[in-house]
């Protein structure tokens, strides 16, 4: 496992593995915080009323959207040299860092094309996943070469 220490990409991947797992155990405490829960973290009407009625759909959706958001994360920390080097580390951590980087971009042509989508949470939730691909982007670049031995 690479020196934690001397990876200068380090801290920016730690906190993005941070960020990645807080976003994973919001998503869990939708499950368990029912509808009002999933209309205030923006998941939708449809989504909400589905969970009020017990449909087993909301907590599917939200556990794989966990479950990947700690992978994601288990990705920075194996960049960061916190963890066994995974497979494929660099491109992981490049599309990690893509995905959310476009999730939040696409903020600015969807409000364009359709502005009437756009309330607080698509500014906010943009806002926040600018900021999580940011770390892990910055966290990536500086690890760089780190993340092939």
């Amino acid at each position: 496992m690479p020196d934690v220490a001397a990876n200068p990409g380090s801290t920016w991947l730690l906190v993005g593995g941070a960020l990645s797992v807080a976003a994973a155990l919001l998503h869990i405490a939708c499950i368990f915080g029912g509808p009002d829960w999933y209309r205030f973290f923006g998941a939708g009407e449809g989504m909400a009323r589905a969970a009020a009625r017990g449909d087993w759909t909301p907590t599917l959706i939200t556990l794989a959207i966990s479950a990947v958001l700690t992978v994601w994360a288990a990705y920075a920390f194996s960049g960061a040299g916190a963890l066994p080097r995974l497979p494929l580390l660099r491109t992981g951590l490049v599309t990690i860092t893509a995905i959310y980087l476009v999730r939040a971009l696409i903020f600015v042509p969807l409000h364009l094309w359709r502005p009437q989508h756009s309330d607080s949470f698509a500014i906010w939730s943009s806002l926040i996943v600018l900021l999580y691909g940011t770390v892990h982007a910055i966290g990536t670049i500086k690890a760089w070469r780190y993340l092939t031995s």
